[in-house]
């Protein structure tokens, strides 16, 4: 990462990550961040300029596809399920549909077995039923 000062968010990284993050997450964006902010700045800023300005924005693999690994490998650690909501959402938003995310979460069964892999598809159907309720799209949520 290059040396720029903590929590400078003003940089051209900082906001690039914002604007990336907001792509992905949408609403919830900043009142993700702020949440992470009001216990750890640096970590919040880390989290932006990071994963959102320096991984998500580079050019091989498009964003729904980036979005579908995050989906795999949250689903493997099994313990991360706030951050699958995220990234489920985040899936949606980048054009995935509703079976690619559920395709994804059933193929790591073989690498996390059915107690991690069960979490997930019902994480994900708790996000399904949400958008349902909020009457958006069946496969996404708005895809950016």
């Amino acid at each position: 990462m290059p040396n720029l000062p903590a929590n400078d968010e003003n940089s051209e990284i900082y906001q690039r990550g914002m604007e990336e993050i907001r792509k992905q997450l949408g609403p919830m964006a900043d009142t993700y961040i702020k949440t992470i902010k009001s216990v750890a700045p640096e970590f919040a800023w880390v989290n932006v300029t990071f994963p959102f300005a320096e991984l998500y924005t580079r050019k091989v693999l498009d964003l729904k596809t980036r979005e579908l690994c995050t989906v795999a490998a949250l689903t493997v650690q099994g313990f991360s399920l706030p951050e699958l909501k995220l990234h489920i959402n985040a899936a949606l938003r980048c054009g995935a549909s509703r079976e690619e995310v559920v395709e994804v979460i059933t193929q790591m069964i073989a690498y996390c077995g059915f107690p991690a892999a069960t979490q997930a598809i019902l994480t994900a159907k708790a996000i399904f039923e949400e958008l349902d309720q909020n009457k958006e799209a069946p496969g996404t949520s708005k895809k950016v």
